[in-house]
């Protein structure tokens, strides 16, 4: 069975920087499983995995517009202190969720001022080229539960 639209795919995977330093890795974890196609994976990941089957290998090198984009310095703002309510959380390198035009952001402060707080937005991983070795673990049809809720359920997947 090949890799397509509303099919679960289970993948082991070592993601790697431009200098080959590990930056994450399914090994001796769990395997990433996703529905093909509903936007879970990066999209120039899915678009390399589109078609390969259980037992592929594959090793791909992705640009940063393909992955988590190209970084932006409007992504940077600074908020002021009494906007946070916890205060005394807030320091250098801490890390929250920000709602930004309906979709949830990672921000990470990068400078405390004397009323203010400067915050980056940017994903930790934009403007990075992404090199992933993967193998395809299993590739299955998609339950109408899965497809109805947007993701995989058992095994790997959400649980409710």
């Amino acid at each position: 069975m090949n890799i397509e639209k509303d099919r679960v795919v289970s993948i082991d995977y070592t993601l790697t920087d431009d200098q080959g330093e590990v930056m994450d890795t399914s090994s001796g974890k769990e395997l990433l499983t996703y529905i093909h196609g509903s936007g879970g994976l990066i999209p120039g990941l899915e678009k390399e995995l589109e078609g390969k089957a259980k037992g592929d290998k594959l090793s791909a090198v992705i640009a940063p517009g393909d992955a988590y984009g190209v970084r932006s310095e409007e992504m940077v703002q600074e908020i002021p202190l009494k906007n946070f309510k916890d205060r005394e959380q807030v320091e250098v390198g801490a890390q929250f969720q920000v709602q930004n035009d309906g979709h949830v952001t990672l921000a990470t402060v990068t400078k405390i001022g004397e009323s203010s707080a400067t915050v980056d937005m940017n994903h930790p991983l934009a403007d990075q080229t992404l090199h992933f070795d993967v193998e395809i673990m299993e590739v299955r049809e998609a339950t109408r539960e899965e497809l109805n809720h947007g993701h995989v359920h058992g095994a790997g997947g959400h649980h409710h």
